[in-house]
């Protein structure tokens, strides 16, 4: 489905969902179990059989769009409300969905840390199986950018905890941006405005390249624009196993393009697949391209993974976390301009 193309411009305005919540002293709270991605549904069984639960799947277990290969946004594990112990009350996203007469009002509850932290939860109550169909409807768009928005959190609550120092203090030294990458990530080659930091494993690779260039006009953030910037840089810095192999974009296949703010600036992320000219490898990539108004400068940050014989949606997802970790310097500065920018229109 396309209906994820949409979900960049939904995640940063429901990080103010997540913010606002009431908050707990996590310490006292237990920690979320659960693998990455996971999202447990209570559900009574027949309406999880019927075609409501045929419905939320179509949704919440629909196609990640930008990988090689097909893969679910979510790996959905349907419980019973009467099994609804312990055991599951400590998972890392929850859906419930209570259909009944009773219930006063349809609505659905967007909350958070419920039984452990840091957990999503949504509830969704319908007083019919119609007024199901028409509140998720209209909530499903949110409730998915909910629950991808929460996974990246996760991700870059632990990345800023436990990061690699040399790595960050190489890229806060050569671009002047503070960037999270887990230990392990190192930073293998330099250029004057160009830096690429991995992580190697016989089996995976994960990568972020970074580079910055002036920035002389709106046309920067333009597809187009991007993907000529990108090919050129992986042209000259990112060579292939094979003499005269180098990475590029695979034009083939169409690429996901959203324009949003990051933390007020402005900014566009591509997705899409990679793969090497003139040898076999290719794997996704993320694209983000920030607007340093402060430093009239462009700030590109390119993260990829190659991993042929693994899923990729989770190690894509953390290379997410990654770049859209960066933060720029003279923040007070690009705010001050985005609010005149804003004025002036």
């Amino acid at each position: 489905m396309k209906r994820i193309v949409t979900l960049g411009f939904l995640l940063a305005g429901l990080s103010l969902i997540l913010s606002s919540c009431q908050d707990y002293n996590t310490n006292m709270r237990k920690k979320i179990t659960g693998k990455a991605g996971e999202l447990v549904v209570i559900v009574p069984t027949p309406t999880w059989e019927g075609a409501t639960g045929k419905r939320f799947r179509e949704v919440m277990a629909q196609p990640q769009l930008g990988l090689p290969q097909e893969e679910p946004i979510f790996d959905l594990i349907a419980v019973p409300p009467s099994a609804f112990k312990e055991i599951f009350k400590t998972s890392r996203n929850i859906v419930q969905i209570k259909i009944s007469t009773t219930i006063d009002s349809s609505k659905v509850e967007f909350k958070k840390d419920i039984w452990a932290w840091p957990q999503a939860v949504v509830n969704i109550q319908a007083r019919s199986t119609e007024d199901f169909h028409q509140l998720f409807d209209q909530y499903s768009d949110r409730i998915v950018a909910y629950m991808l928005r929460a996974e990246r959190d996760r991700l870059q609550i632990n990345y800023k905890k436990y990061h690699d120092k040399a790595a960050k203090n190489v890229i806060r030294n050569k671009f002047n941006i503070e960037l999270n990458v887990p230990p392990g990530f190192k930073v293998t080659k330099e250029r004057d405005d160009f830096a690429w930091v991995r992580y190697e494993t016989p089996d995976i690779s994960q990568g972020i390249l970074i580079h910055t260039y002036p920035y002389t006009s709106d046309s920067t953030f333009t597809e187009n624009y991007i993907l000529n910037k990108r090919d050129s840089i992986l042209k000259a810095h990112v060579e292939g196993p094979a003499d005269g192999s180098y990475m590029t974009t695979e034009h083939q296949v169409p690429t996901i393009f959203n324009v949003f703010e990051l933390r007020k600036n402005y900014a566009a992320e591509t997705r899409g697949l990679w793969k090497v000219e003139g040898d076999y490898m290719g794997g996704p990539f993320i694209n983000l391209t920030v607007l340093d108004a402060a430093n009239n400068r462009i700030v590109m940050l390119d993260g990829y993974v190659y991993a042929p014989r693994f899923d990729k949606r989770n190690l894509l997802r953390q290379v997410e976390a990654m770049v859209h970790s960066v933060q720029l310097p003279d923040q007070d500065k690009n705010d001050k301009i985005a609010s005149q920018v804003k004025m002036g229109n």
